[in-house]
């Protein structure tokens, strides 16, 4: 099964870094297996099914491709039959879950499929491919990872031009090195339980785009 989904080296990476990618995720399945099953049946119970909860999010150069996640919300609607929010729907087990970054488990498999590595810029929501900058566009230009050099300063704290900067920063300087201490620091991170959230949202307020620029003159007359 698991040779069948490994693509050996996709677009985006290099060599060294897939077959570390390689034998990190594989080591990890079944090093992991017994709590995969646990939690599996875990989030049966507490959620129904299905248990993973699928998406679609932009790869190397916005290539859409369908993200894996264990489900931390149930399906709750209101009276007019159109969901709840995210902070109604979350439950305490889904809670747990991604305060340990449990729920990003399943990712393992986009990794062999070659659709994510360990280690890049979060695969964030299609509709935000149109309104990032040139510059921020550049995240796309490696594989996106599980965690990566924004996760491990600050996470979900930080404002999203933060998170941008780190993005870029990491494509501009990536190293198996760095790989390796961005590993390590997220261990760390997620037994402190760091950054999970924004206040008052169950992860991150949603990204609207760049504020518009503005010139010198409007600049003056504010003051």
């Amino acid at each position: 099964m698991l040779p069948m989904l490994i693509q050996l080296l996709p677009k985006g990476t290099s060599l060294v870094k897939r077959l570390l990618d390689i034998l990190i995720t594989i080591s990890a399945l079944i090093i992991l297996s017994p709590i995969l099953i646990l939690i599996s049946i875990l989030v049966a119970i507490f959620h129904g099914f299905p248990i993973l909860f699928r998406q679609e999010r932009p790869g190397y150069r916005g290539k859409i491709f369908t993200i894996y996640k264990f489900r931390t919300m149930r399906d709750s609607f209101d009276k007019s039959g159109k969901p709840l929010p995210d902070q109604k729907r979350l439950t305490k087990f889904g809670t747990f879950l991604r305060s340990l970054s449990l729920d990003e488990l399943p990712e393992l498999i986009n990794i062999l499929k070659g659709e994510m590595s360990l280690v890049g810029p979060r695969p964030l929501l299609p509709a935000y491919l149109p309104l990032y900058n040139a510059e921020q566009a550049r995240r796309h230009d490696v594989l996106p990872g599980i965690t990566g050099w924004a996760q491990v300063h600050g996470r979900n704290a930080l404002s999203w031009q933060e998170k941008f900067d780190l993005d870029v920063w990491y494509v501009d300087n990536q190293s198996i090195g760095l790989d390796i201490k961005i590993i390590g620091l997220t261990l760390l991170k997620v037994l402190k339980r760091e950054g999970i959230s924004q206040p008052g949202q169950a992860t991150a307020e949603l990204f609207k785009g760049n504020p518009p620029k503005t010139s010198g003159k409007d600049a003056d007359s504010q003051y």
